[in-house]
């Protein structure tokens, strides 16, 4: 089947016994055994094992052409699990410019734990590879990346991890549909199903899918229920009806930050635009190898550095000045107030979550903030 069809069907059943073509919610943290002390239904508790939760993960690892999914109750609680299917020791090779969330989880967390991290710039194929030991036990990839949407090469990079023995993540938070780490060689593909998945901006989610059924992906399930992150069924039963949309509020998402990167581009007050299916973009080309549409998210530089840019955010109409992205509605956001000192960032940095809004009544209101 096509995404769009998988996106409609996987994980949906009409319900036997109603005959209920919306998946019922099943709110229930406890399920009944049988005669003999068997649960003939496969269920035993809410924290193991959930029906709502069960279908958001069958339709998960299908869109993402994977063998399973295992569903937490938010994106860090994901990228959590995996590093703590590692031992004390490993060596994780991440991107310096890694979703800040996951920075902190890294050095704040699982280093003083005892795992060694290394922080590459992963454009960089030579940096990677020298970067990786005889101790590396994960590579983590994020493309394209938060803020900057710098470009990594899946597939390259998969194969230095695979070469050193490594299992080779990729969070794929921005791109959902659009790119398949799974199909470039990544054994396991993240996401923050807060974001694009659930795709209304009333859910928080996250989930790891495995391209096959390995000893590590188990440890990161039995560290999904012995830890309990996961999402609640109603969670489940949103993200999960969110999906159901995902291929075509893909198509509007992309479509709409094309055509607005594209006038930014032209604009007297705008210095840079960081989106790579505009030629200007260093990674243009890799991004058009393993992407099929270039994501809704965006950012701009702006003349004046950050007084400026926080002004022009200020003055937007139709963007609202929020952080997170991937729903419905157009995000704005300065990104360096929120991620505090870091020098990567730069402060005339505006970052774009371009929703579903007819294109030109958002171009409009740029217009007027820039203005």
């Amino acid at each position: 089947m096509r995404v769009e069809t998988l996106a409609v069907h996987a994980g949906h059943e009409v319900d036997a016994a109603t005959g209920a073509v919306a998946t019922p919610i099943h709110l229930s943290t406890t399920f009944e055994r049988d005669a003999e002390g068997n649960y003939p239904h496969g269920y035993i508790y809410g924290r193991s094992a959930n029906p709502n939760r069960h279908a958001l993960e069958v339709a998960l690892a299908a869109l993402e052409s994977g063998a399973e999914a295992a569903a937490f109750a938010s994106g860090l609680a994901a990228s959590s699990a995996v590093l703590q299917a590692l031992s004390t020791g490993d060596h994780v090779v991440a991107p310096t410019d890694v979703y800040h969330g996951m920075t902190k989880l890294l050095r704040e967390i699982y280093m003083r734990w005892g795992l060694e991290v290394s922080f590459v710039d992963m454009t960089k194929l030579d940096d990677v590879k020298r970067a990786i030991r005889s101790t590396t036990k994960l590579v983590w990839i994020e493309t394209p990346s938060n803020p900057l949407l710098k470009i990594t090469d899946i597939a390259a990079v998969a194969e230095l991890a695979r070469a050193a023995g490594a299992i080779c993540a990729c969070d794929n938070t921005w791109a959902p549909i659009v790119q398949r780490p799974l199909d470039f060689g990544c054994d396991l593909v993240m996401h923050s199903t807060t974001k694009y998945l659930g795709g209304h901006s009333d859910v928080t989610g996250g989930a790891i899918i495995t391209k096959a059924a390995t000893d590590f992906f188990a440890r990161v399930r039995e560290i999904q229920t012995t830890c309990g992150g996961v999402p609640s069924p109603f969670d489940s039963w949103l993200i999960l009806r969110g999906m159901r949309s995902l291929p075509w509020r893909m198509r509007g998402h992309c479509e709409n930050a094309m055509k607005i990167a594209t006038w930014l581009a032209d604009h007297p007050q705008v210095t840079t635009v960081h989106y790579p299916a505009l030629e200007s973009h260093i990674g243009t080309e890799i991004a058009a190898r393993q992407m099929s549409a270039f994501s809704g998210m965006l950012s701009f530089e702006i003349r004046g550095g950050r007084e400026t840019a926080m002004t022009v955010a200020a003055k937007t109409k139709l963007f609202i000045q929020a952080t997170s992205l991937g729903g419905v509605e157009s995000l704005i956001e300065h990104r360096a107030s929120i991620k505090g000192e870091d020098p990567k960032t730069p402060q005339g940095l505006l970052r774009l979550s371009v929703g579903l809004e007819h294109p030109d009544d958002l171009i409009e209101d740029l217009a007027q903030a820039l203005d």
